[in-house]
Protein backbone atom coordinates (compact mmCIF):
# COMPACT_ATOMS: atom_id res chain seq x y z
CA UNK A 1 0.00 0.00 0.00
CA UNK A 2 3.07 2.39 0.88
CA UNK A 3 4.77 1.88 -2.32
CA UNK A 4 1.35 2.60 -4.27
CA UNK A 5 0.83 5.73 -2.16
CA UNK A 6 4.52 7.01 -3.02
CA UNK A 7 4.07 5.85 -6.54
CA UNK A 8 1.13 8.24 -7.33
CA UNK A 9 2.67 11.57 -5.21
CA UNK A 10 5.61 11.05 -6.95
CA UNK A 11 3.16 10.90 -10.49
CA UNK A 12 1.35 14.11 -9.34
CA UNK A 13 4.81 15.92 -8.50
CA UNK A 14 6.29 15.11 -11.42
CA UNK A 15 2.84 16.27 -13.52
CA UNK A 16 3.08 19.60 -12.02
CA UNK A 17 6.35 20.24 -12.39
CA UNK A 18 5.95 19.55 -16.24
CA UNK A 19 3.12 21.67 -16.23
CA UNK A 20 4.77 24.95 -14.23
CA UNK A 21 8.27 24.13 -16.47
CA UNK A 22 5.95 23.98 -19.97
CA UNK A 23 4.17 27.60 -19.02
CA UNK A 24 7.78 29.41 -18.03
CA UNK A 25 8.88 28.21 -21.19
CA UNK A 26 6.08 30.06 -23.23
CA UNK A 27 6.58 33.04 -20.99
CA UNK A 28 8.62 35.80 -22.46
CA UNK A 29 9.79 39.60 -21.39
CA UNK A 30 7.50 40.59 -24.67
CA UNK A 31 4.60 39.54 -22.79
CA UNK A 32 5.02 42.34 -20.71
CA UNK A 33 5.00 45.18 -23.71
CA UNK A 34 1.54 46.64 -24.12
CA UNK A 35 0.38 46.05 -28.02
CA UNK A 36 2.41 43.00 -28.31
CA UNK A 37 0.16 40.35 -29.05
CA UNK A 38 0.77 36.58 -29.84
CA UNK A 39 1.01 37.07 -33.04
CA UNK A 40 3.52 40.03 -33.04
CA UNK A 41 5.56 38.37 -30.20
CA UNK A 42 6.25 35.20 -32.79
CA UNK A 43 6.77 37.61 -35.79
CA UNK A 44 9.45 39.33 -33.06
CA UNK A 45 11.24 35.97 -32.15
CA UNK A 46 11.28 34.85 -35.23
CA UNK A 47 12.90 37.91 -37.15
CA UNK A 48 15.63 38.63 -33.54
CA UNK A 49 15.66 35.43 -32.35
CA UNK A 50 16.02 36.21 -28.80
CA UNK A 51 13.86 38.50 -26.11
CA UNK A 52 17.13 39.85 -25.29
CA UNK A 53 18.22 40.61 -29.18
CA UNK A 54 14.44 42.57 -29.46
CA UNK A 55 15.48 44.66 -26.29
CA UNK A 56 18.61 45.86 -27.53
CA UNK A 57 17.64 46.63 -31.43
CA UNK A 58 17.15 49.90 -32.42
CA UNK A 59 14.04 51.49 -33.18
CA UNK A 60 14.96 51.41 -37.20
CA UNK A 61 15.68 47.57 -36.58
CA UNK A 62 12.23 46.92 -35.07
CA UNK A 63 10.39 48.66 -37.75
CA UNK A 64 12.23 46.34 -40.49
CA UNK A 65 10.57 43.21 -38.72
CA UNK A 66 8.12 42.00 -40.62
CA UNK A 67 4.09 42.29 -39.00
CA UNK A 68 5.10 44.86 -36.80
CA UNK A 69 4.24 48.67 -37.72
CA UNK A 70 6.22 51.95 -37.01
CA UNK A 71 3.98 52.63 -34.06
CA UNK A 72 4.46 49.06 -32.84
CA UNK A 73 8.01 49.68 -33.22
CA UNK A 74 7.98 52.67 -31.49
CA UNK A 75 5.89 51.24 -28.50
CA UNK A 76 8.37 48.23 -28.14
CA UNK A 77 11.21 50.68 -28.19
CA UNK A 78 9.88 53.22 -25.30
CA UNK A 79 9.32 50.27 -23.44
CA UNK A 80 12.20 49.20 -23.23
CA UNK A 81 13.98 52.40 -23.37
CA UNK A 82 12.21 54.85 -21.34
CA UNK A 83 11.04 57.00 -23.95
CA UNK A 84 8.17 59.63 -24.34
Amino acid sequence: YLQRLRDEVHRYAIGAHRTKRAKAITASPLDEVPGIGPARKKALLLHFGTARAVRSASLEDLQMAPGVSAAVAQTVYDFYHGGG
